[in-house]
């Protein structure tokens, strides 16, 4: 699980002000730690067929962040993209 102190780096790293915690991009990252650890869990857990599906849900609403983000600024959606390593 991750920690408050994880989450609270990303936060940091990708608010867009002072007292942001909800932006898009804020949001995509977090989606993206939560998305990554479960790849690994599941790499040791072929069949955690629940955590399988988990893990589809978040990717899925990870895709509706970035089409929001992509749709209003295509800048800052970009700059989320490198910053977090998705397109090659």
């Amino acid at each position: 699980m991750q920690t408050t102190e994880q989450k609270r780096a990303t936060i940091d790293e990708f608010k867009q002000h002072e007292t942001d915690s909800g932006s898009s991009e804020v949001q995509i990252a977090l989606l993206t730690q939560r998305i990554i650890r479960l790849t690994e869990h599941l790499r040791e857990h072929k069949h955690d067929y629940a955590t399988r599906r988990g893990l589809l849900k978040l990717v899925g609403q990870r895709r509706r962040q970035l089409r929001y983000l992509s749709n209003t600024d295509v800048d800052r959606y970009h700059q989320v993209i490198q910053a977090l390593g998705l397109r090659r």
